[in-house]
C-alpha cells in the first residue's frame, strides 16, 4: 500500500508542478525573427531589379523608415516575441556613409530598435576606431566571435547573446569573414585580428546548448551562400538550428537545408526583411514558417520619426551629391556574375583615362539599377551614383604584366567565382574589365577554364608584356594590380577612380552601356545570375 500511495502522492506533485510552471500547458505561440543584411548605408527608398518569367522588372523598394515600420507593425501584433537583427555591411555603400565616415549612423540605428547586429567584411571601412565608435553607438547588443584586437588577442565584441521570448531560450553566435583582410583593402583592418570561424565554433555551441542550456540556437554569419552552406553540412556545427546568413545579396525565399543546420539569406540594399516564425509551445519549437518580404514603400509608409532622421542625415551632402555626372540612355545594372553593363561604363572610363592595354575593377556586388525614365528616354547618373557604384575611391594605378600572368590571373578569379569547393570561392562575381575580352567554361576544373583571352581585340601573347591599369588598394604592395601580385613598373597616378569616371561621363555626356560579350562562360549563357549549385535556389 505504502509503494501505491508513494507513486499517486508522485504523480499528484508533478501535476502541480507542471500547473504551476510558465513552460508547461502553454498554448502554441510565436516568436518572430526579423532580418536584414547588406542594406550598404541605403537610407530612402531605390529602384530594384526583380526577375518574372525570367524578364527583368524595375520597381521601388527598401528605405529604412519603411523597414522601421514594417517591424513596427510585427512588434505590435507580438509586442514581447519579436527579435530584430543585421547581419552587417551596413554603413557602407552611399556619399553620405563615406563622407561622414559612417558617423550619420548611430542615431538611425538607434531609432530603427534594433536588438542585434553584427559587423560585416565592409564595416572596417573606416578603420578600427571609426567602426568602434559607430557600433559601440547603437546602444544595443552586437556581437562577433572571430574578431579580435591585435594587441592584445581579446574580442572586440562579445561572441554571443542569449534572450528568451516566449518561454523560448534562444542563443546567436556571430561570425564575420575571415578573410576581410583580403577581400578588402588591407589597410582598412589595421589592428585587428581575424580567426577561422572552426577555430571556436564547437566551443561555442556546447557552452551555449550544454551551459547555458540554450532551446534553440542561431548563427549569424557574414561569409557568404555557398560557405554558410557549406558550414550547414559541416558537423562542427551540430546543435546550430538556424543559420542566418549574409554577404552574398542572396534572396532566399524557402531555407535551405543542409546537413545539421537551415539556411536562409534576406537579400540586400533593404529592399527585404527575412521573417522567421518560431512555433512555440511549453519552452520548446515545434515547427516554423519563413517568408521574404519585399519592403514595399507603399505598403509600408515611411515612419516619421526614422524618415526624419535620414533627411537630417542627408541634408549636408545632398547638393554636393545630387550633382549631375552624366546620362545614361540603357539601363545599368550589376546583378548578373559574369558581365554587368555598370561595370562597363565603369571599365571603359578607366581604359579612356588611363590609356593602357586594359583596365580592371573588383566584382561588386552593391549599386543599384539606374534607370532611364520611359518618357525622356533617359536618367541622369549622379555624384550618389557613383558613390553607390564605386564605394572605395582609391587612386588608380599602371603596370607591367606579361600575357602568363594574365592567363594564370584570369583561371584565378575565375576559381574565386566558380570553385568547385565552395570553401575556395572568394567574393562570388567575377572580376570586370575592358580593354580585354575572355571566354571560359565555369564547368571546367581550375587551371582548364580558359578557352580565349583577347586584349585590344588580338589574342593573347603568354610571353608579351601588357601594361594593365587597376585601383591602388591601401595596404597592399604597390606591384599588385587587382590581386594580381609581381606586376612591373607600376606607378600610381595622380587621379582617382572617380575622377577618371567623372571626366568620362562629362566628356561623352551621354553614354548607353550594355553587355557586349567582353565575358562570356559558354556553359551558362548571357544572363547568369547567382550560382547555389545543389539548391533549386533561384534569384529573382
Amino acid at each position: 500500500m505504502n509503494k501505491i500511495f508513494l507513486v499517486l502522492l508522485s504523480i499528484i506533485t508533478l501535476t502541480a508542478f507542471k500547473k504551476n510552471d510558465p513552460k508547461m500547458n502553454q498554448k502554441e505561440e510565436i516568436v518572430s525573427i526579423l532580418q536584414t543584411a547588406d542594406i550598404h548605408a541605403y537610407l530612402n527608398p531605390h529602384t530594384e531589379l526583380f526577375l518574372k518569367n525570367g524578364e527583368i522588372e524595375y520597381r521601388e523598394a527598401g528605405g529604412l523608415a519603411h523597414i522601421k515600420t514594417l517591424v513596427e507593425k510585427v512588434r505590435e501584433n507580438n509586442p514581447d516575441g519579436t527579435i530584430f537583427l543585421d547581419g552587417g555591411d551596413l554603413i557602407q555603400g552611399s556619399g553620405e556613409s563615406m563622407l561622414s565616415q559612417g558617423q550619420i549612423f548611430p542615431s538611425l540605428i538607434r531609432a530603427m530598435n534594433y536588438d542585434l547586429l553584427i559587423p560585416g567584411n565592409w564595416e572596417v571601412i573606416y578603420g578600427k576606431k571609426h567602426m568602434m565608435d559607430v557600433m559601440e553607438g547603437y546602444n544595443t547588443n552586437v556581437i562577433v566571435a572571430n574578431m579580435f584586437h591585435e594587441e592584445n588577442d581579446e574580442r572586440i565584441f562579445p561572441p554571443y547573446w542569449i534572450t528568451e521570448k516566449k518561454g523560448l531560450k534562444m542563443g546567436f553566435i556571430s561570425y564575420n569573414d575571415p578573410e576581410v583582410p583580403v577581400r578588402q583593402n588591407p589597410g582598412f583592418s589595421e589592428g585587428l585580428k581575424f580567426s577561422k570561424i572552426e577555430s571556436n565554433l564547437k566551443d561555442l555551441i556546447k557552452e551555449l546548448k550544454e551551459e547555458q542550456e540554450v532551446e534553440v540556437l542561431f548563427l549569424v554569419s557574414h561569409i557568404g551562400i555557398s560557405k554558410q552552406l557549406l558550414l550547414a553540412d559541416n558537423p562542427a556545427i551540430e546543435g546550430v538550428d538556424f543559420i542566418l546568413g549574409n554577404d552574398t545579396h542572396e534572396r532566399i525565399r524557402k531555407p535551405i537545408q543542409g546537413k545539421y543546420a537551415k539556411v536562409v539569406e534576406p537579400g540586400a540594399f533593404g529592399s527585404f526583411v527575412g521573417r522567421l516564425d518560431l512555433k512555440v509551445k511549453n519552452g520548446k519549437m515545434t515547427g516554423y514558417d519563413y517568408e521574404l518580404i519585399e519592403v514595399n514603400p507603399k505598403k509600408f509608409p515611411a515612419h516619421p520619426e526614422v524618415q526624419q532622421l535620414v533627411d537630417e542625415a542627408k541634408a549636408p551632402y545632398s547638393k554636393e551629391l545630387q550633382r549631375v555626372l552624366g546620362y545614361t540612355t540603357n539601363p545599368i545594372h550589376r546583378y548578373l556574375v559574369v558581365e554587368n553593363p555598370m561595370d562597363n561604363m565603369i571599365t571603359d572610363a578607366l581604359l579612356w583615362k588611363s590609356g593602357a592595354d586594359f583596365a580592371t575593377s573588383n566584382g561588386f556586388r552593391f549599386g543599384v539599377p539606374i534607370v532611364p525614365d520611359p518618357n525622356t528616354g533617359r536618367k541622369e547618373i549622379t555624384k550618389e551614383d557613383l558613390w553607390r557604384m564605386l564605394p572605395v575611391d582609391e587612386h588608380m594605378k599602371i603596370g607591367e604584366v606579361t600575357g602568363q600572368q594574365v592567363k594564370d590571373w584570369l583561371e584565378k578569379e575565375i576559381n574565386n567565382v566558380f570553385a568547385k569547393n565552395p570553401a575556395d570561392r572568394f567574393g562570388g562575381w567575377l572580376v570586370r574589365f575592358s580593354g580585354l575580352t575572355l571566354k571560359f567554361d565555369s564547368s571546367k576544373d581550375y587551371g582548364d577554364r580558359v578557352i580565349e583571352i583577347k586584349i585590344q581585340g588580338e589574342p593573347l601573347d603568354l610571353n608579351k608584356t601588357y601594361r594593365m591599369a587597376s585601383c591602388n588598394r591601401t595596404g597592399e604592395p604597390i606591384s599588385t594590380l587587382c590581386r594580381m601580385k609581381d606586376a612591373k613598373n607600376v606607378e600610381i597616378m595622380d587621379y582617382t577612380l572617380h575622377d577618371a569616371v567623372e571626366q568620362y561621363l562629362a566628356e561623352k555626356g551621354e553614354v548607353s552601356p550594355v553587355l557586349d560579350g567582353r565575358a562570356q562562360a559558354v556553359d551558362l549563357g548571357p544572363n547568369a545570375y547567382s550560382q547555389v549549385p545543389g539548391t533549386d535556389y533561384e534569384f529573382r
